[in-house]
């Protein structure tokens, strides 16, 4: 990945094959550095400039991308106009402000999942994405490039899996007695000299500087979803695009911090049911404190199941199939398809795997259940108002 040596291109044209792309990257941390470390060799991209609010994060993205230009506020690297897109890879409920932002300033975007974190980021996003002309916006949902979904569509494009009424996902993790998940050390060089607070904070309950929180933001309900919007969405991103569900008519969530007993807010333990106006249940069971269960999804229709983990599997309802006969998925996933497809797109103007609309339907799936979660009660969609109710 060279940096910084490319013909500037006004971010509003149009690249072809063989020109040279300039990206940029707001929030250079863990998940930052590994989008970066995805971008394919050999895909003429230059990494021209990264954004952190964190100036050790800053350091180490110039160790990946050396020679590239480093800034402390995000907006500063949107306003050089050489730059054609950016990634996002900032805590979830600051999606909303970079993306807005972006797209205001002329940019391709792929910003992580979850989109949006509240319904309101939702419609900002919306409204910053139905002004933009010939920009391309990909979600983090890297599960709708992958192999699996082309292999789903085949075994749902004829009559083999029969009318649909349920899916059954599960999401079940462990870690090492004493080593809270997602839990993060904090370090004595980490002081408001080299954290804006103030900008991690973004729209979010003000409150004064705290550690621990930038630390370990994806703990607490103000910065982050937990499980709901780190790995259910991710699953559900894959069945709400190859079976087209949309916004769910109501959700339950239930469930607690039964194990992490160490200031976390969102729930270690829980149970997420969606109603789909398909006609369709989904349900989704997680934990943090047993992996026997893994990580898995079932598709229930009157003539089949199709059951996705390492491998797709279909396998026959004999009772109405009874000749039918089990098949495997074979497509494989080629490395970093995800990221090469918004490359492709930028380049092509075709629509990206996972398109904002999508993003938008599985952001506002997974704030209902959250919202079920704090309320402590079934929510319902007013798909007149749009809001949750």
């Amino acid at each position: 990945m060279a940096s910084g040596l490319a013909t500037t291109l006004a971010s509003h044209s149009v690249l072809g094959a063989n020109d040279r792309l300039r990206l940029g990257i707001i929030g250079s941390g863990a998940r930052g550095i590994e989008l970066l470390r995805s971008i394919p060799p050999g895909s003429s991209i230059d990494v021209a400039a990264v954004a952190d609010i964190y100036s050790r994060n800053l350091e180490d993205a110039l160790r990946v991308v050396p020679g590239a230009r480093v800034y402390d506020d995000h907006r500063r690297l949107l306003e050089d106009t050489s730059i054609d897109a950016v990634i996002i890879a900032t805590p979830p409920h600051l999606h909303s402000e970079h993306f807005v932002n972006s797209l205001d300033a002329g940019k391709h975007v792929y910003v992580e999942r979850t989109m949006a974190f509240t319904v309101e980021h939702a419609r900002r996003m919306r409204q910053a994405f139905a002004k933009t002309t010939r920009r391309t916006v990909q979600v983090g949902h890297q599960v709708c490039s992958s192999g699996q979904i082309t292999d789903a569509a085949a075994f749902l494009a004829g009559t083999q899996v029969g009318k649909i009424t349920a899916i059954h996902m599960r999401m079940f993790r462990n870690t090492p007695r004493g080593k809270p998940h997602w839990s993060r050390p904090v370090y004595p060089g980490m002081t408001l000299d080299n954290i804006a607070w103030e900008s991690f904070l973004g729209d979010a309950p003000a409150r004064g500087f705290d550690l621990n929180r930038y630390v370990n933001w994806r703990l607490y309900a103000d910065y982050s979803g937990g499980s709901v919007s780190e790995n259910m969405s991710q699953q559900l991103a894959f069945w709400y695009r190859a079976l087209k569900l949309q916004i769910p008519h109501a959700v339950n969530m239930s469930g607690g911090i039964y194990l992490w007993k160490d200031g976390r807010e969102v729930p270690d333990t829980m149970n997420v049911t969606l109603e789909q106006p398909e006609e369709m249940l989904v349900t989704w069971d997680s934990g943090f404190g047993n992996n026997q269960l893994g990580i898995s999804e079932d598709v229930l229709g009157t003539d089949g199941t199709i059951s996705r983990g390492q491998t797709l599997r279909y396998t026959p309802q004999k009772v109405n199939r009874p000749d039918g006969t089990e098949a495997l998925g074979r497509t494989a996933t080629l490395p970093n398809a995800h990221m090469q497809n918004f490359i492709d797109c930028i380049r092509s103007g075709k629509e990206p795997n996972c398109p904002f609309e999508l993003g938008y339907r599985v952001s506002i799936a997974c704030r209902m259940a959250l919202e079920s979660y704090r309320l402590g009660r079934t929510v319902r969609w007013d798909a007149g108002q749009e809001q949750i109710v």
